[in-house]
Formats: structure tokens, sequence, C-alpha cells
């Protein structure tokens, strides 16, 4: 029948109402191991990424935090992680399988450049590594306070996201805004951070204009204009194409 899911799931109730919603509890698995790897840039932390799903490794979570965002959260959360493209990765399963696939995924990385690892099993060294990612968008912020942060995002085929990526942060050099960048890498979603002034209108209008340029990318690689963050009126035009 009808996919329900999808025309519901990103439409932001244009469809229907939401009354009832039936929670699944699912039991924890019996091993969890998380890493932390940085790479010498954006390219090769994807390849990484798209060469350990290739070859069937099942990645709880695979998170992408740019230079930027890893110098902002070093300052934020008084962390010391190398300044540069970063992956966060967690493994789920048995105590077997969560060891072979950290290991699989560890000898990828270093084939990729990948370096400085970092690794945990129990909860509370699990936790610490995710911390940067967890502090990230109060971390953007606080690189320049009383901002607020235009946040938009996009999705991509794998085979994009880096590019797709790239041309975003070449469209951030030649601009005036901060904007770290980071994501959901093993589903080729990212989103970008523009930290504004709430008072200044040009800094609005910029950010409007880049995430519109960024959206213009993602649909030429075959992408959607949002993966997560929904469309809203700030995006309803690109729903065209």
């Amino acid at each position: 029948g009808y996919d329900l899911t999808r025309l519901f799931v990103g439409s932001e109730g244009t469809l229907g109402v939401i009354t009832e919603v039936l929670v699944r509890l699912a039991r924890l698995p019996e091993a969890i191991a998380s890493a932390v790897c940085a790479f010498p840039d954006i390219d090769s932390a994807v390849s990484c990424v798209s060469d350990a799903i290739a070859v069937g490794i099942p990645l709880a979570r695979s998170e992408l935090l740019d230079d930027i965002q890893m110098d902002a959260v070093n300052r934020y959360a008084n962390l010391d992680y190398t300044v540069a493209p970063t992956l966060f990765f967690e493994f789920h399963g048995s105590e077997s399988a969560v060891a072979e696939q950290a290991s699989l995924v560890g000898e990828i990385a270093r084939r990729h450049g990948g370096e400085d690892f970092r690794w945990a099993g129990n909860e509370g060294e699990r936790e610490r590594l995710w911390q940067a990612r967890h502090d990230g968008y109060y971390a953007c912020l606080a690189l320049r306070p009383g901002s607020l942060g235009y946040v938009t995002d996009v999705c991509v085929p794998m085979s994009r996201l880096a590019e797709c990526i790239a041309l975003a942060k070449s469209d951030l050099a030649s601009s005036s805004l901060i904007a770290p960048v980071f994501g959901h890498v093993g589903d080729g979603n990212f989103h970008v951070v523009y930290i504004i002034d709430p008072n200044n209108p040009r800094e609005l209008k910029e950010a409007a204009a880049l995430g519109r340029h960024l959206v213009d990318h993602a649909l030429a690689f075959g992408g959607t204009c949002s993966g997560e963050h929904g469309i809203g009126l700030g995006k309803i035009d690109a729903l065209g194409g």
C-alpha cells in the first residue's frame, strides 16, 4: 500500500496531524564501543565510511565534524582533539562482533590517513569521546558570543558527499560568516551552521543566500534540500527542483 511514513516524515505536518505515537522499546546491545579518528581532509574521512559500508560493516553511528567544528568544541569543552576533519564511530553487537567491527574500521581508516585514534568501551569513556559531537551546536555559538545559528542541511548520495561538502566550504571561504560543518556521514546528510548577528540584516541575507546555494549543489548531485530538518517556508521553493 501507500508508504505513509514517507508521506508524513519531513512534511512538517502538511499532510496531517499526529495525535498518537506508539513507542517501541529495544534492548541495549551486549557490547558497545566508540572510536574517534582524525583525517587529513574531508574526502579521506568520507571515503573511509564509504569503504566500511561497502564491505558490510554495520556502523551504529558515524558522524563527521570538520576542522572548524573541532576547534570550536575544543575551546567550548576544554578538549584536546586534533583540529582536523574527524569521524566519530559507534559499534553495537556481541563482544566478538564489536571487536571485529572496530578492528576492521581501524584498518580502513589507516588506509585513508586516519590518525590519533581514541577508543572507548565503557559508558563513561564513550560519553567523554562523544562530548564533542553532543556539544556541537553550543560550541558553534560560543565562537561568537551573542550570535544565533542559522542552521540548514542537505542530503546527497554518498558518492557525492565529499564533493558537496567541498563546495559548501568553498562558498564559505569567500563569505564573511563563520560556519562549521558536521553531519551524519553514513547516510549522506550534513549540516551547516551559519553563525550570525541576529541584529544584522545583511548577515541574515548572506546566510540565506549561502543556504540556497548549498541546496542547489545538493539537487544538482541528485540529493534533497533537507535530510532531517524539514522544509518549512525557507525551502518550500526548492521542492519544485
